[in-house]
């Protein structure tokens, strides 16, 4: 998803706009998250950009884009750039630790 969204339109007031800015990003990622994952991945991870145009736009984590879209209108920007790009995602293994056996004090 690459739009480039005006933070002013005619009909509506400021806070509606971002409402529905933030409706179709949730709504995308929605969509996303429940496409069927390959063979070998363990989930869709997001690359995204935002910015007033899509030259200044900076990477962004997808945790981040709904700050980003209260930055723009707190800051009044005219229009707000959103690059949401799908790619598949591995989990980590976390590394399990030995348990550490009791000492005598402790018993």
């Amino acid at each position: 998803m690459k739009k480039l969204f005006p933070m002013e339109v005619p009909n509506l007031k400021p806070p509606r706009v971002v409402e529905a800015i933030k409706h179709d990003i949730r709504k995308y990622l929605k969509r996303e998250r429940r496409k069927a994952c390959p063979e070998g991945i363990d989930f869709w991870d997001f690359d995204c950009r935002t910015g007033t145009t899509a030259d200044e736009a900076k990477p962004t984590h997808v945790a981040d884009v709904n700050a980003a879209i209260d930055t723009a209108a707190s800051e009044n920007w005219p229009t707000l750039y959103i690059e949401i790009l799908a790619k598949p995602g591995h989990r980590a293994k976390k590394a399990v630790e030995p348990k550490a056996e009791p000492t005598p004090d402790e018993e």
